[in-house]
């Protein structure tokens, strides 16, 4: 079944191209079905870029989606207009009332702050206390996963002395939770952050379960024994580009980032890298959107 998206969307053409299954609202209501209802806090700077890596892998699915994008109200974007903003965004005072059967959290380049310190934290806390009540389940990405794990189960956030940074590989730790099944015992993901989180006190903890984890570029995902909380603090949804695109935009300001690990072939970064992620990341998305999600929720709200 396909996704549905507005029809003006930039990324419904980029899609569409890529014969990935899309559908506007003129058709969906032909659909003699209940879709699921996806709520998406974009809080990366080049929200048209995620747009599309997101809608990329939830279009890969059997079931027909909705999608409401949504903005943060203390918050000014830089980086897309707001024109864009206005066409397809919403706030949280406008969706509040209602019940969603899955959410994602983006990451964000804030990482370096303590939470307190960004400007929208509180806001972002209302909305995660909101999504613990409201979403059947929640995957937080990168920061959005640091931020998920200091707010709902007090395991902060430390600097760490360089980027990490590149495509590592990753260790199933319980091939038998239904988020990993039909992983390789090994598979490849993209990070690109400063911090980390306490490794201990994820494993310790009588709330999560580690699901897997990287020797080089530590846990990448853990989830919520109850299901409701994803968190990945890597990048799967990351074009085969995106991260050469970063070491760009570093070098060009001045930063001393090193070439991203395991990512151009001999090191070169002349060469075209290559997608060694797309796979486990489609896997990544059909299970959350399946097991903790579609299996999950209630036909009708109450």
């Amino acid at each position: 079944m396909p996704i549905k998206i507005p029809k003006q969307l930039p990324a419904a053409d980029i899609l569409e191209q890529e014969n990935i299954f899309v559908m506007d609202d003129e058709r969906a209501v032909t659909q003699d079905i209940r879709p699921l209802n996806i709520l998406i806090l974009n809080l990366m700077p080049e929200k048209e870029r995620t747009e599309a890596q997101l809608l990329r892998f939830l279009a890969n699915s059997p079931l027909q989606i909705n999608i409401v994008f949504l903005r943060l109200a203390s918050h000014t974007s830089k980086n897309t207009s707001k024109l864009h903003l206005d066409q397809f965004y919403t706030t949280f005072s406008e969706i509040s009332d209602r019940k969603f059967d899955g959410m994602i959290i983006t990451g964000a380049p804030v990482e370096k702050l303590h939470f307190e310190e960004v400007g929208y934290w509180k806001e972002l806390q209302e909305i995660m206390d909101w999504s613990a009540r409201n979403v059947t389940s929640t995957m937080h990405i990168c920061w959005g996963a640091q931020a998920a794990l200091y707010h709902h189960f007090g395991i902060g956030k430390h600097e760490l002395p360089k980027k990490c940074f590149g495509v590592f590989s990753h260790e199933v730790a319980h091939p038998s939770e239904k988020l990993v099944r039909g992983f390789d015992d090994i598979f490849y993901a993209p990070h690109s952050r400063y911090t980390d989180i306490d490794i201990e006190k994820a494993e310790t903890s009588s709330n999560l379960i580690v699901l897997a984890k990287s020797a080089e570029a530590g846990v990448f995902l853990i989830a919520s024994k109850d299901g409701k909380q994803i968190m990945v603090t890597g990048h799967p949804e990351y074009d085969s580009n995106t991260l050469g695109i970063e070491y760009s935009r570093d070098r060009e300001k001045g930063l001393n980032t090193d070439i991203p690990k395991n990512y151009y072939p001999n090191n070169d970064p002349d060469g075209k890298p290559m997608h060694t992620w797309r796979s486990h990341a489609s896997l990544l998305f059909s299970n959350w959107l399946n097991y903790y999600v579609y299996q999950e929720t209630p036909y009708e709200w109450n």
